[in-house]
């Protein structure tokens, strides 16, 4: 599985969509805007920090894991890090595979492992 992983300090660029092979049947991308709400209070964005060798190591590692279970082609992950805004990208995460069913499944299980695993954290001032 190819696997592209970014951690930068810039607004996401989503990079344009390009198929490595003629077996694709499934690109799932997935967005995570920064809300307004955090645990009740309202926000002008979010701040993210992150131990970036260690993330990126920790990123790549539990990606082969789970490409065991639902093998996939190619996985670009773009995380950014500092001040996020309400309304724009922290995250995305793009798979792609043969199945609908391994890009999905590999897609929302990479997102609940980064909350347990990876350290990359956020600091929600207040407003």
């Amino acid at each position: 599985m190819h696997i592209d992983i970014s951690l930068n300090h810039t607004p996401i660029a989503i990079p344009p969509l390009l198929l490595p092979g003629r077996e694709i049947g499934a690109c799932v991308e997935f967005q995570g805007i920064v809300r307004e709400l955090e645990q009740g209070s309202a926000l002008a964005g979010l701040h993210y920090e992150a131990y970036e060798q260690m993330a990126e190591r920790e990123l790549r590692r539990i990606l082969d894991e789970l490409a065991v279970e639902s093998p996939c082609q190619s996985v670009t992950f773009i995380h950014r890090l500092g001040w996020v805004p309400v309304g724009e990208a922290s995250m995305f995460i793009r798979v792609l595979a043969s199945h609908r069913r391994e890009a999905l499944r590999l897609c929302g299980e990479v997102i609940d492992r980064l909350k347990q695993d990876v350290p990359i954290w956020k600091v929600a001032p207040h407003s």
